[in-house]
């Protein structure tokens, strides 16, 4: 196999591979000869088959094989020979494919784009700040507050009151859809909390105001992204009557309630909450200390970058960002989206970032170990409640997913190897600085 570079510009390469018709039909004959005395052939005694017909029946199939095996080779001893790391796929086209006959020379074309030389960084020069934040007695009283109100009871207002926002009310309702009755519409004694927004939107607020044995008629339109097909975008009419109104009153704060959340009593549950809050505040923390940290990275650290995978990082940062600003489209069965200069300087930040830590990551010998990754599955099996064996299934059978688990995995022990060898100051803020520094990161 003859080698000839044809590019070497920046990151990209290109060469040209030229396979001998001779050596390719060398590589066929003792191939075809290798396997002569395994093969049966009507007419002939196994092994005994004249090579010429074993050439015109398995040749074509044998010299495909040869050609596929002959380029591969060659490619992974040039990256072999180089120490080039393709940064992608290499593209590989046969120059002569349309017009190629057997007894010719194979040409085959390859490029790529190799990965850049990484330089050291000097990790003991980072300066990172970790907040902490304890957990302040107002939050933890809050946080009682809150769980008392979920845990609210409602209790009938005096004779005569007008619901209000908050409230619950008791009702019969029916429905209807040009003038008929719908399946589904109408429900007796239903609980409903104005304010919830649990119903059709416009609903609950028609029946502020209401008092018991009022009948009501609320018009409302069903969304058009209404779950049932033949009511989406439809105008209903229900017809309601209200039988009870209820004012919410929040559950005592004691050992009562802590028992409704699981806890011993009202300290026990005074400490679940300072450790859950503990636990938030230093999820926050580690967040801006990890922004800081890749900040000082990507302002040290600079290197030539492979436009092939910034491209494919921009369309892939402007399609998410579309969709998020399109959620009603939950297909990607849309126009092209044109990735702008703030989407491509984005890329250029996160494939920097991710060779850098890759490559920091490598000599470190950092590692995502199995029990790791099972919690990672596991966790993730969570968002699909009722499907979590398929999702392991899928998981177990597709490489590309397991490694959308494993990246994160693997960029979080690096960040905490990183952190383990710059230099960490400590510094107590109170839970509203904390969350304007969180605040901070999303307007970067």
């Amino acid at each position: 196999m003859q080698v000839k570079e044809t590019q070497n510009e920046g990151l990209k390469r290109g060469y040209q591979f030229t396979l001998p018709a001779a050596e390719l039909a060398a590589t066929v004959d003792a191939k075809l000869k290798e396997a002569q005395p395994e093969i049966e052939m009507k007419g002939f005694r196994k092994g005994k088959v004249p090579m010429a017909m074993l050439k015109k029946q398995f040749g074509p199939r044998i010299l495909g094989e040869a050609m596929q095996d002959a380029i591969d080779g060659a490619l992974r001893q040039h990256l072999q020979d180089s120490g080039d790391r393709p940064a992608t796929q290499p593209k590989v086209e046969m120059e002569n494919g349309d017009g190629w006959k057997e007894g010719d020379d194979v040409v085959v074309n390859v490029s790529y784009e190799a990965l850049p030389a990484i330089p050291e960084v000097d990790l003991g020069g980072l300066k990172l700040e970790k907040l902490t934040v304890p957990a302040e007695e107002s939050a933890i009283t809050e946080a009682l507050e809150n769980l008392a109100k979920s845990a609210q009871n409602f209790e009938d207002r005096r004779k005569g009151s007008k619901a209000k926002d908050g409230d619950q009310v008791v009702i019969d309702f029916k429905g209807f859809v040009d003038g008929e009755a719908f399946e589904g519409g109408a429900a007796e004694d239903y609980p409903l909390v104005l304010g919830s927004n649990s119903f059709i939107p416009g609903f609950e607020a028609q029946l502020v105001g209401a008092k018991v044995e009022d009948e009501v008629k609320v018009e409302v339109t069903f969304p058009e992204e209404y779950g049932a097909p033949h009511l989406a975008g439809k105008d209903a009419v229900f017809d309601c009557t209200v039988k009870a109104v209820k004012a919410p009153k929040p559950a005592e704060i004691d050992d009562e309630l802590a028992k409704k959340f699981g806890a011993e009593d009202l300290d026990a549950l005074k400490t679940q909450i300072a450790e859950r809050l503990e636990r938030e505040y230093a999820g926050a923390a580690r967040a801006i200390l990890k922004r800081s940290l890749l900040d000082q990275l990507d302002e040290r650290v600079k290197f030539d970058l492979p436009q092939s995978l910034v491209e494919a990082e921009a369309a892939q940062i402007a399609h998410q960002l579309w969709h998020e600003d399109n959620p009603e489209v939950h297909d990607h069965d849309h126009g092209s989206i044109e990735p702008t200069d703030e989407h491509k300087k984005l890329a250029e930040r996160r494939v920097r970032l991710g060779l850098l830590l890759a490559e920091i990551g490598q000599k470190a010998e950092v590692t995502v170990s199995d029990q790791e990754m099972t919690q990672a599955v596991l966790q993730a099996a969570r968002q699909y409640p009722g499907q979590e064996r398929a999702f392991f299934e899928f998981i177990q059978q597709n490489q590309a997913a397991q490694q959308q688990l494993r990246a994160p995995l693997f960029e979080d022990k690096v960040v905490d190897h990183i952190a383990g060898q710059a230099e960490v100051s400590e510094k107590k803020v109170s839970k509203e600085e904390l969350e304007k520094a969180v605040e901070a990161l999303d307007e970067l």
